[in-house]
């Protein structure tokens, strides 16, 4: 009797422990074992992935785009498997429209004090954070390889060197390139004025355009690293991550003195997400001071968005936090964005 009893609540004891692994393998247990992120190419160091995946014992899936658009395009479309995306400021106010965003618990961030005061007043796209977090302010600039080019104007005016034609590239981004027009003209990177945006889209196309051997957001850093081009409109993360190290000495990344559009990227956590407690996990730990020095250091990036990161950066930056003083932040101009998708388009199909 007394071992049909031991037997029997070693049973009951082995069928407890089962249900319990199997309700921890389906339940909610299983929903936090993969974050997955979709973010801009070049822009987020593996070595922080890995920590990250260390730390809290999950795996991160990786995904990433070359623009708003097409990352706006592809979430549209129906890509809802995301917890994370880094859309640009202007397209944060878009998808909070659209009804695309989580709301962020802040109170479940502890390194949210890290952030610059002034960066955060910048985010008029999302008043008090509700939606975002920022995650890095920067602009693209441009790539010179001195080896080719050793006489030159730190402006947008060179691309319109007839000399260097064909051996020039920018980015096939519309309010990138429209903004550099837009300012070198003196204008408002956002103006909604139709003269000016018809004035930007007649220098892009009848004085750049000639001279560049494409537009293209993907493979523009691949393209001046093989030598295929000698100057290129970009970030400067994406052309230092493709040009061999021993090579860096060759090559001057400036941001021009008109100063250009800015970004101020941010981490949102999308609709649905079947993740928001991982999610809210990886967007505190890349404000962790370390992290975030490490994540700078990598991409070569001045310490922008948080501070008490700036005493932990240990390498040299490709620009200066003062060379964006020129720049303007990208917004969401509304209705009005047709004009510049009109305009695109002109120049896209050479009308």
């Amino acid at each position: 009797m007394e071992r049909l009893r031991k037997g029997l609540l070693d049973f009951l004891g082995f069928a407890l422990v089962s249900m319990l692994l199997v309700l921890s393998g389906c339940g909610g247990g299983s929903k936090s074992k993969t974050l997955y992120i979709f973010n801009w190419t070049y822009y987020t160091p593996d070595s922080v992935i890995q920590k990250f995946e260390k730390e809290y014992g999950v795996k991160v899936v990786y995904d990433t785009f070359a623009s708003n658009e097409e990352m706006f395009a592809k979430l549209k479309a129906g890509g809802s498997n995301y917890d994370i995306t880094f859309p640009s400021g202007d397209y944060v106010s878009i998808m909070i429209k659209e009804g695309m965003l989580e709301k962020i618990d802040k109170s479940k961030l502890k390194n949210y004090g890290n952030i610059d005061p002034a960066v955060l007043a910048l985010c008029d796209f999302d008043p008090g954070n509700q939606y975002s977090i920022p995650y890095y302010m920067g602009a693209a600039g441009v790539a010179v390889n001195k080896t080719k080019v050793q006489n030159y104007d730190k402006s947008w005016s060179i691309f319109a060197r007839k000399d260097l034609a064909n051996r020039m590239i920018m980015l096939d981004d519309m309010r990138e390139v429209m903004g550099d027009a837009l300012k070198y003209l003196g204008y408002s990177v956002n103006t909604v004025n139709q003269k000016q945006i018809d004035e930007a889209r007649d220098l892009i196309n009848n004085v750049w355009k000639p001279n560049l051997l494409k537009f293209d957001a993907e493979a523009f850093a691949k393209s001046f690293a093989a030598g295929e081009v000698w100057v290129a409109q970009g970030y400067a993360e994406s052309i230092f991550a493709e040009v061999d190290k021993a090579n860096w000495k060759d090559v001057d990344f400036f941001i021009p003195k008109e100063g250009g559009p800015s970004y101020l990227d941010s981490m949102v956590i999308l609709k649905g997400s079947k993740n928001k407690d991982l999610a809210l996990k990886f967007i505190d730990f890349i404000h962790r001071p370390e992290i975030y020095a490490e994540f700078c250091d990598y991409f070569g990036f001045p310490s922008t968005a948080n501070v008490p990161a700036r005493a932990l950066k240990k390498g040299e930056s490709w620009y200066r936090p003062e060379d964006l003083l020129n720049c303007e932040l990208k917004k969401d101009v509304g209705a009005d964005l047709e004009k510049y998708n009109a305009a695109w388009q002109a120049i896209r199909v050479g009308k």
